[in-house]
């Protein structure tokens, strides 16, 4: 259950506010504010805060003061230009700010992008929930024999349900033992920062993350993509459907140039060009290594 009582009865009140403001709104950012969306088992996404809208990336690529042209082909042209020729100024004028619960070893690989603020409950302060992720079956496999940090063929019959009886038992184990050294009658207890550290890895932990656009863009560039861990992949891919909500110019030429495009090296760039006069270029005479080779080709969809 990824919100308790209290807490959806706080997002029921804060959505039933509302303000007037003299400053930019997103209609389509202003509905899904504090909306916590379920993510894995026990996770949660939810905006908490954000700035600025498609037309505060015109008006600022223009530095004017007004809020964009009136014209939207206009800031969509615009919008796509600075995408196309990675200006990415103008895109760190809108900020967002998410509410994150996530088990600790799916922070630990988001925290790589350190182009945040975040602020992460304090378990030196707090006790940490008896929330722990365990994985679907559909989501259990072994390790790829092709790809050392990847996944493989799904684990299925009795080999998963050993997989999965042992990440429960253990997690919970290790909880008990964790409240035990906390609290025990008669005894003061060991301090909470030494306890939590016999927790495991799959335990859930929260944060504030807050963001520019472009550096936004950056994390679901990589983390969207089908070759991230699934586990931080479906963060990011809420988190791209609410930032199509919220910039959806910016959004759609995100989608066109960063997510649906494709980067070229200088060699590659040389192979196409001597393709399209006509030439037929091998893997020997391309200047490439076997493995941007099979690349070129295969993930590229280009044609030997």
């Amino acid at each position: 259950m990824p919100l308790t009582p209290e807490q959806a009865a706080e997002i029921a009140e804060a959505r039933a506010t509302s303000r007037p403001t003299l400053r930019a709104v997103s209609p389509g950012m202003e509905a899904q504010l504090f909306t916590a969306y379920p993510v894995l088992d026990h996770g949660l996404l939810r905006v908490i805060d954000y700035m600025g809208d498609d037309a505060a990336i015109c008006q600022a690529a223009r530095v004017s003061y007004g809020r964009g042209t009136k014209a939207v082909t206009d800031d969509k042209g615009l919008i796509r230009y600075l995408m196309r020729h990675w200006h990415s100024t103008p895109f760190e004028m809108c900020e967002v700010k998410f509410h994150v619960k996530l088990p600790v070893f799916v922070a630990r690989q988001w925290i790589r992008h350190r182009t945040a603020n975040v602020n992460e409950y304090s378990a030196r302060y707090s006790i940490l929930d008896r929330e722990f992720y365990i994985p679907a079956p559909e989501n259990l496999a072994a390790q790829s024999v092709v790809n050392n940090q990847g996944r493989g063929a799904l684990l299925e019959g009795d080999e998963a349900q050993r997989v999965l009886d042992t990440l429960r038992d253990d997690a919970m184990r290790n909880f008990d033992h964790y409240e035990s050294m906390l609290s025990q009658e008669g005894q003061k207890g060991l301090a909470r920062e030494l306890a939590r550290m016999n927790l495991p890895m799959n335990t859930y932990t929260q944060w504030y993350w807050k963001t520019d656009l472009h550096n936004l863009f950056h994390f679901l560039r990589l983390r969207a993509d089908t070759h991230a861990q699934y586990e931080i992949r479906v963060y990011a891919e809420k988190m791209g459907e609410i930032t199509k909500a919220w910039v959806p110019l910016a959004y759609g030429a995100f989608e066109d140039y960063r997510l649906g495009g494709m980067t070229l090296s200088a060699r590659a760039k040389e192979v196409l060009q001597r393709r399209l006069r006509g030439e037929v270029v091998t893997q020997e005479d391309s200047g490439m290594s076997k493995g941007e080779w099979r690349e070129f080709q295969g993930e590229w969809g280009v044609a030997p």
